[in-house]
């Protein structure tokens, strides 16, 4: 592996380590400051458009000005923000706290583009499942360190943790080596927009990413208010999941894409059945690890963009992918928390519902349409 690959690496195991601390714990934690469920799935609905409005401009910048600089502005963004919720007493402050962190997924674009140019002699799919599984290596101790905290300190003090981590973690990506821009193309824009294999894929990504995302936001909630699970075991699974999230990422990575998209799309439909109908630990921790089974299948199927555009165009047919998945994060929470509020076990149903026809859509597309450069 490259140096540059490595540090990459190593950087998000830490973020890993501090996003994974409060990521599951942030729903309670609105709830705990007076959102109800259909306020937290709209503020989480805001989540999902602030992260929806930047990857576009991000990674068009990314081919333009170098993908470095990007990714320096994202970790330092992280910073702060992680100041501001773990600093903040109200819900309206914490609420934007929330959606500025948020605002730091830009990166992706530039990330993978840095990535993919760093992975020397590993495949995409390798690439992208790995460093997906360094993030969620982090995401194993986070979720256990931050349920010990929340517990003994409160969850407030999981977010004082959390800034911690990402000091240390924005601290090893500045020794990140610059990577030259591609050569210029007149119009990415246009090119994208006649690319028919590119366009084909973006309602794919569309379903595939609502129907996985969708029982996710408040799953924390129905854990707790439902089947009466303590913080500390919500911060187990959290741990659960992000094993789950290496193991089957790795897996992945070694599997025919295919294989992968459909695989993922089970685990996440068999995670929604099994925490709608059982309460025994050994089965929620069945259900929590295939639920790695959700980032497996963002990283193959964000692996296959590299297939469909060309080089010049990398970074922004990233930023166009973030951006089609964020529309389903954000129309996702706010329909899930009305859901919810009517009855709390209609959100694992409808995923049921929703998956079916995403897989269908998705075996489709590769047999007709999918037709790399």
């Amino acid at each position: 592996m490259k140096r540059d690959f490595v540090l990459v690496t190593v950087s998000l195991i830490v973020w890993g380590v501090g996003e994974g601390a409060f990521i599951y714990f942030q729903p309670l934690y609105l709830e705990e400051l007076g959102a109800s469920p259909l306020v937290i799935g709209s503020i989480l609905g805001a989540v999902g458009l602030a992260m929806t409005l930047f990857h576009i401009p991000a990674g068009f910048l990314s081919d333009r000005i170098g993908r470095r600089k990007l990714m320096w502005a994202a970790w330092g963004l992280g910073v702060i923000t992680t100041g501001i919720m773990a600093a903040a007493r109200s819900l309206a402050v914490f609420s934007i706290g929330i959606i500025l962190y948020s605002v730091t997924v830009f990166v992706i674009a530039p990330l993978n583009s840095y990535i993919t140019a760093a992975r020397g002699k590993l495949s995409v799919e390798q690439v992208m499942t790995t460093n997906n599984a360094a993030f969620c290596m982090g995401g194993i101790a986070g979720p256990l360190i931050g349920g010990s905290l929340a517990e003994g300190l409160g969850i407030r003090s999981i977010y004082f943790f959390s800034f911690g981590c990402f000091v240390i973690s924005s601290i090893i990506i500045l020794f990140i080596k610059p990577q030259p821009t591609e050569v210029k193309l007149k119009n990415p824009a246009g090119d994208l927009l006649k690319n028919k294999r590119f366009i084909s894929f973006l309602p794919v990504i569309l379903m595939v990413y609502f129907a996985l995302f969708f029982p996710q936001p408040l799953a924390p909630n129905f854990l707790k208010n439902q089947r009466f699970i303590s913080l500390q075991t919500i911060g187990t699974l959290g741990a659960i999941t992000n094993l789950g999230n290496v193991l089957i990422n790795l897996l992945f990575g070694l599997l025919p894409p295919q294989a992968g998209l459909i695989l993922g799309q089970l685990f996440v439909g068999i995670f929604a059945a099994l925490v709608w109908r059982f309460t025994q630990m050994p089965i929620l921790v069945m259900a929590y690890f295939l639920l790695g089974g959700y980032r497996a299948t963002r990283s193959l199927l964000i692996a296959q963009v590299e297939k469909l555009v060309q080089p010049a165009n990398l970074g922004l047919a990233y930023g166009v992918i973030e951006t089609i998945t964020g529309v389903a994060l954000i129309a996702a929470p706010p329909i899930a928390g009305a859901l919810y509020t009517k009855n709390p076990d209609s959100v694992f149903g409808f995923t049921l519902i929703l998956i079916i026809p995403a897989i269908l859509f998705t075996l489709l597309w590769r047999k007709f349409l999918w037709k790399p450069l």
